[in-house]
C-alpha cells in the first residue's frame, strides 16, 4: 500500500511538472510578442512562428488607417475559430502571391474588434476604401471564390 501511494504521489508530482513547464515555456515564447501584451492565450502562442500569421495589424494601428482614410483590407480570424483555421493558409499565401498587403486582426486577443467593425462571424475579410467599408466576405471559401472577391474589388 505504501509503495502504491509514494508511486502516486510520484505520477502526480510529474504532472504538475509537466504542466508547470509548458506553461512557462508558453510564456518564454509570448516574450517580445507583435500584439504588444503581456499575456496571450494559448491559440495566439501557437501562430507566433506561423508565416500564415505575420501581417498583423493592432486595434490602434488599424484605427489610424481608417481616421487617415487610407486603403486598406482586413482578415479579421480567430485563433480559436475552425473555419479561419482552415481559411488563414488559404488566403495568406493567395494575397501575398497577388500581391495584396491582407493585414491580420486577431478578434480572440483584441475582442473589441467585434463591435468596433460589425464583424458578426469569422473569418471576415473587409476592404475599406478611403477610410470607409467597401465590401467584405464571410465564412469559409474556396481559393477561386477569394481570388474572384480580390479581382472584383479590384485590391492591390
Amino acid at each position: 500500500m505504501k509503495k502504491m501511494a509514494i508511486l502516486l504521489v510520484i505520477i502526480v508530482a510529474l504532472l504538475v511538472l509537466m504542466g508547470v513547464l509548458t506553461t512557462m515555456k508558453k510564456e518564454e515564447k509570448s516574450k517580445g510578442n507583435p500584439y504588444g501584451k503581456d499575456k496571450l492565450d494559448p491559440a495566439t502562442v501557437n501562430q507566433l512562428d506561423d508565416p500564415n500569421y505575420q501581417n498583423l495589424i493592432l486595434p490602434q494601428e488599424l484605427e489610424q488607417d481608417l481616421k487617415d482614410n487610407k486603403d486598406v483590407t482586413v482578415y479579421y480570424y480567430s485563433p480559436k475559430n475552425a473555419y479561419s483555421e482552415k481559411t488563414t493558409p488559404v488566403v495568406a499565401p493567395l494575397a501575398e502571391k497577388l500581391g495584396i498587403d491582407l493585414v491580420q486582426y486577431n478578434l480572440l486577443e483584441f475582442e473589441q474588434g467585434w463591435s468596433d467593425y460589425g464583424i458578426k462571424d469569422t473569418p471576415t475579410i473587409v476592404h475599406y476604401k478611403n477610410g470607409k467599408e467597401q465590401e467584405r466576405i464571410v465564412g469559409l471559401k474556396e481559393e477561386e471564390t477569394f481570388k474572384k472577391w480580390f479581382e472584383d474589388n479590384d485590391i492591390n
